[in-house]
């Protein structure tokens, strides 16, 4: 996987590929929320529960936390 910006759907889909893209946020979301070290990192990375685009570094952080889709 590279790590690179991703909208937030794109993503999602990457890790729940059998989903529509509307669900697998939602689920990727719940994954997020769940995981409190990653929700932590992602909030000092400047992330925002309304934004629509991850940077690499936030990307990056859901892959460390995650591992790769």
């Amino acid at each position: 996987m590279t790590i690179r910006s991703y909208g937030r759907s794109e993503l999602a889909q990457l890790y729940f590929p059998l989903l529509q893209p509307v669900n697998a946020w939602r689920c990727l979301q719940r994954w997020i929320t769940l995981n409190h070290e990653l929700s932590k990192q992602l909030t000092e990375l400047g992330y925002s529960p309304r934004q629509r685009i991850f940077t690499p570094a936030q990307v990056g952080a859901i892959v460390y936390y995650l591992g790769e889709p």
